[in-house]
Order: structure tokens, then C-alpha cells, then sequence
């Protein structure tokens, strides 16, 4: 986790190196740089998300996809030789843009333990479909854009847009997603469902930095798409809370093992001291035991092993009435009138053994 916080805060200062202090045109060649290589690096962190991520990953691999189109996208407009290519960047972009709310919401709702309606992600999928094609339609309808040309700025492409009336709806959609998303944090931390507060407010920092990089986007006028940016950090922060909450999830399943485990054991303790063995049932038993025929001897180390009944009928290949057989001849050799019985004479014969040995 260090590690990705390392190389969040090199590329971050490195994108304000490179498009901060440069003249116009090498500026704009620099974010045609920095979009290449913020998607290159979403290639590799989606690769990333399918080697780590590898139970219930769908909403991952949606989210690190989105991210993926988007940096794409950004990088396609920026290199952009006429209108028609990028409209087609920008189509790419907002493809990954309507997803991506989406798919961090579904993360959420499950890094929280958050239940939720089958129809849910049904419907908001349907929703993030509606909200892409009506951003699609500049080009074609002029409801999302009134007007839209294309120039070239120092080598860099971009879209002069004059916003159309159904353009708010694109805010409206990003705008009720951080809703929702702040709202299921809150309700995860007031009804504790989610591990520990520390994962609650990382959480929630995903979400903030791409709420207060996307209103300073509004406010000022900056030639640099810092989501690009954010929404590497937002996927990043939100893979390690899944990944940490999954070794939390896997300690304590060990430890619940090893209870139950010594849980079981001293029960079966318990059982065998339970019964008590006198010197007459163990010499009963001594003799007995010299006694035994081959597949007899077989059945009782088999008990001795801890075996199960159908363990035993498998490896000696014999049905339950066989064995059932070969029980009542076993036990009458050995004076003992069940397993339990005999497993504990047998440990009482062991425990004298060692007693005298010692």
C-alpha cells in the first residue's frame, strides 16, 4: 500500500511539473505525455486488479476498465487530427466516465457489507447506458452540445463546446453517485458494518478526492483533466481496503479454525475421560487384540486413525453390513461394546505403557 501511495504522489507531482511551469505549446505536448502515460499505467494496474482481486471481482475489473477507457480517451483527444476523431476521443472518455460512478458505488456497497436489491445494479446500469449515449450525441444531436468545433493548440487537440440544455444532466448523475456513495459510507460506520473506521475513512477519501478535484474542474479554467489522475488514486485506495479487509477476513477464519479445532479436541478429551477403564477390561482387551483376524486388525487401526465409517468401507471396499459384521466380532474379541469405548481402553492401555516406561 506505500508502495501505490509512492507512485500516486510521483505522478501527481510530476503532473503538475509538466503542466504547470511550460510554455503554451509544450504544455499542451506534455498532456498529450502524461494522459499516454496515466493510461499506460491504468493498463498495468488493471492487469494488476486480475491477479489480485480473484473472488467476486467483476465490480474491480469494471471500475479499473473505466479507467482505463477514460485515460484512452483523454489521450486520443489530446492527439487528434479533426473533429470527427475527436468526438470519437470524447465518446471513448465519457464511455469510461458513466461506468466508472457506477462501478466505485457497487465497490462501496460491498468494501462496507452493505446488502443490497438484485434490480440495483440492473437499473443503474441501465442509467449509466442512458447518461453515455445522451453525452455521446454531440455530432449527431445538439442536446448535450449546442455547438462544438475543434483546434489545435501547440499540438494538442481540444473541443471548444458550447453546452446544450440537457448537458447539467451529465453533473446531476456524477453529483447523485457522490450522494449516494457518502451516504452508504455514513450508514456502514453508524451501523458498524464495515471492519474498522480506519477503512471507513479511506473509503471515504476515494470519494472526496474525486469530488474536490472534479468542483475545482468547474471553478477554474484548467487546460488538464485532473480526474485522470484522481481516479487512478480512487481505484487504488479502493483496491487496497479490499485487499487488506480480505487478509483481515482470512486471519480470522484461521484463528476460528484453530478454536474449533482445540474446541473439538478437548470435547473428544473429554469423551475418553469420561469412561472409566478398569485392569480387567484392559487385559480383556490385550488379549483380544491378539486375536484379530487380518480384515478385523484392518478395522480397528482404521479406528485407531480416526477413520470414518464410510472412509473405511471405501479403502476395504465392503458395504455396511459387512462391517457391521466384522464390528460385532471385533468387539466381542476386545470386550468393548463401542468405538468410544474401545478408543478410550486403547489410550489407557497407551498412557500405562508410558507410566511404566518411565
Amino acid at each position: 500500500m506505500k508502495r501505490h501511495l509512492c507512485l500516486i504522489l510521483s505522478l501527481i507531482y510530476i503532473t503538475f511539473a509538466l503542466s504547470g511551469c511550460a510554455q503554451i505549446g509544450e504544455k499542451a505536448a506534455n498532456l498529450s505525455m502524461i494522459y499516454g502515460a496515466a493510461a499506460v499505467l491504468s493498463l498495468l494496474l488493471l492487469v494488476g486488479c486480475l491477479l489480485l482481486v480473484r473472488k467476486k471481482k467483476q465490480w474491480f475489473v469494471l471500475l479499473f476498465s473505466s479507467v482505463l477507457v477514460v485515460n484512452i480517451g483523454y489521450t486520443f483527444l489530446s492527439v487528434s487530427s479533426d473533429l470527427q476523431q475527436a468526438l470519437l476521443a470524447n465518446r471513448i472518455s465519457y464511455l469510461g466516465s458513466v461506468f466508472l460512478p457506477f462501478a466505485m458505488l457497487m465497490i462501496i456497497l460491498s468494501v462496507t457489507n452493505t446488502k443490497y436489491k438484485k434490480w440495483v445494479p440492473i437499473s443503474l446500469c441501465s442509467l449509466s447506458v442512458v447518461v453515455f449515449l445522451i453525452a455521446a450525441s454531440p455530432g449527431i444531436l445538439d442536446i448535450y452540445y449546442k455547438e462544438v468545433s475543434f483546434q489545435i493548440v501547440g499540438g494538442a487537440s481540444k473541443l471548444i463546446k458550447v453546452y446544450g440544455p440537457l448537458h447539467p444532466l451529465y453533473l446531476v448523475y456524477l453529483v447523485g453517485y457522490f450522494a449516494a456513495m457518502i451516504a452508504v459510507i455514513i450508514r456502514a460506520s453508524v451501523r458498524k458494518t464495515i471492519d474498522t473506521a480506519a477503512h471507513a475513512v479511506i473509503v471515504a477519501i476515494a470519494v472526496f478526492v474525486n469530488i474536490g478535484v472534479w468542483f475545482i474542474e468547474q471553478i477554474c479554467n484548467i487546460d488538464f483533466e485532473f480526474l485522470s489522475v484522481s481516479y487512478i488514486i480512487s481505484e487504488l485506495f479502493l483496491l487496497g481496503v479490499h485487499m487488506v479487509m480480505k487478509e483481515d477476513q482470512r486471519l480470522r477464519e484461521l484463528i476460528q479454525q484453530k478454536e474449533e479445532a482445540m474446541t473439538a479436541t478437548s470435547r473428544e478429551n473429554k469423551s475418553h475421560k469420561s469412561i472409566l477403564v478398569t485392569e480387567e477390561e484392559i487385559a480383556c482387551f490385550r488379549q483380544g487384540s491378539e486375536t484379530l483376524t487380518g480384515q478385523e486388525r484392518q478395522i480397528f487401526e482404521a479406528y485407531l486413525a480416526g477413520s470414518s465409517t464410510k472412509e473405511i468401507m471405501d479403502t476395504l471396499n465392503i458395504k455396511e453390513n459387512t462391517l457391521k459384521f466384522h464390528n460385532k466380532n471385533l468387539y466381542g474379541k476386545l470386550g468393548v461394546s463401542s468405538r468410544k469405548q474401545l478408543l478410550a481402553i486403547y489410550r489407557a492401555m497407551e498412557i500405562s505403557k508410558q507410566q511404566i516406561k518411565s
